[in-house]
């Protein structure tokens, strides 16, 4: 597709997000304010004042300027269904609240919570809409061989034949690979039996440039040994204005999920192993906080009761303190309800021979330090119930790898072992519904990255919900 024909389409396409911003508008109005029916008649007698005309038209100025800024107009060829509607949900949502900011600052009646969930919604279901058909549009029209954009894949390697089949898979982007550009070497009998062609070496990049369609390069090189090349060819294609991409995983990382940032006009490609930023790490957090005060409200007088009862039937605080690792091994302090005789931590090097599980970790089902009752909240979990206090501190969530003491972790022989402490630890997790302190050490810390590589809010939902028949049973408690 040529320039001039894509900036029509494009400015097209805004005067049509303005369109059903309008439509959402009346729609809204007229679901908000139905009390107040109005003939047609009537309708085009109204008289409309000048600076409500101009508010308008600042709304639509900001409406318009919201949709760029969430790059809605911006290419969506390599993006995700999912994040697109996300953009445009964030959008909307943006839009509406300044409206109802514009409304306080002029005094609109019409910014009735009614009119902006109305308008909300409307707007959101209308330009999802628009995208999603926009989409099936553009797939179906790619699909028949026409707006494509010709690509060069710069290295033969295995990661750049796998990017090639992947575009070859999916016609619906609309990319065509036209060739690779490398040097003979040791792996090129594999790349000729891969079926695709071999444009030129390094030295005839720039001529191919010139002489051939060339909308993108894909840089697939080693950096380490082929960095003077990758640099050099990227020269030429600024020079003559072409779209240069680099595949993100130039480390071959195998679990680390990648994305691209700008900062200070830095381009920065991350690589995270733990949990995701965005709206779901939000949900979490605020299903945390929401939770926790929640269950210590309702369980106020337990605890009462259990801070009674340690305080008369043993010497010592209430409450057990210790430094745990946190998120990236952050240091914080935990709070327990007191289980054992003051002076445990003291007694340590007396019992540590009677350990009964592997690893570095300390357990011993009948530890000579714990006090009867202290045994009771054990077995009942109700000694954990302190650290809903650290999940409103933001130390702890609700779900997450269990925080360990820092004697433990100085015992870790495995590096592989501390990815469990990319994330923040939790009251329970898999661990802790799975058998608790009768599974082995290694199993262990295999279910916590389990629960790092497949986090979602639904599984944190289903692992609580497992969490009180677990409880109940007392299974694995120690």
């Amino acid at each position: 597709m040529s320039n001039v024909r894509r900036k029509i389409l494009l400015n097209v396409f805004k005067l049509f997000d303005l369109g059903l911003m309008v439509l959402a508008f009346l729609l809204a109005g007229a679901i908000a304010f139905d009390r107040h029916k109005v003939t047609l008649a009537e309708f085009f007698s109204m008289r409309v004042k000048v600076q409500n005309l101009a508010i308008f038209f600042l709304f639509l100025l900001a409406w318009h300027f919201v949709l760029s800024a969430f790059g809605l107009y911006a290419s969506r060829r390599l993006s995700r269904r999912n994040a697109e509607v996300f953009d445009v949900v964030k959008a909307t949502s943006l839009a509406t609240l300044i409206i109802l900011a514009g409304s306080a600052l002029f005094q609109i009646q019409m910014g009735t919570p009614r009119f902006l969930i109305a308008f909300w919604a409307i707007s959101t279901a209308a330009t999802v809409a628009s995208r999603l058909s926009l989409r099936m549009v553009l797939a179906w029209i790619r699909k028949q061989g026409r707006n494509l954009r010709d690509v060069l894949i710069v290295g033969t390697n295995q990661r750049a034949v796998q990017f090639a089949r992947k575009l070859v898979n999916h016609p619906e982007i609309g990319y065509r690979v036209i060739g690779f550009v490398d040097e003979n070497w040791q792996g090129m009998d594999i790349f000729h039996n891969s079926g695709f062609a071999l444009a030129c070496d390094f030295g005839g990049v720039s001529q191919f440039l010139r002489s051939s369609v060339v909308d993108e390069v894909v840089m697939a090189l080693p950096m380490r040994s082929r960095y003077f090349e990758a640099s050099q060819i990227a020269a030429y294609c600024e020079e003559q204005g072409i779209t240069v991409r680099q595949l993100s995983n130039i480390f071959n990382l195998k679990l680390a999920r990648s994305s691209a940032e700008d900062w200070e006009g830095d381009s920065l490609i991350t690589h995270r192993t733990g949990q995701i930023n965005g709206w779901p790490v939000l949900v979490k957090r605020a299903v945390d906080l929401v939770g926790s005060a929640a269950f210590l409200v309702l369980i106020s007088p337990a605890l009462l009761v259990t801070a009674i009862l340690i305080k008369l039937t043993s010497h010592g605080p209430v409450l057990f303190k210790q430094n745990r690792l946190g998120r990236n091994k952050r240091r914080f302090n935990i709070y327990k309800f007191r289980t054992m005789v003051a002076d445990a931590e003291k007694r340590m090097g007396e019992i540590e021979h009677l350990n009964e599980v592997s690893g570095p970790v300390f357990k011993i089902k009948n530890d000579p330090r714990i006090t009867p009752v202290g045994r009771f909240l054990r077995k009942t979990s109700i000694d954990e119930l302190p650290q809903l206090f650290n999940v409103l501190k933001g130390d702890m969530s609700l779900v997450g790898p269990r925080p360990l003491p820092v004697r433990d972790y100085e015992g870790f022989s495995e590096d592989w072992q501390r990815r469990r402490f990319s994330v923040k630890p939790g009251i329970t997790c898999l661990w802790q519904v799975a058998g608790r302190s009768s599974i082995a050490f290694e199993q262990w810390m295999e279910l916590d990255l389990q629960y790092i590589d497949r986090w979602s809010l639904w599984l944190d939902f289903k692992i609580l919900l497992r969490t009180i028949p677990a409880v109940l049973r007392g299974s694995g408690a120690a």
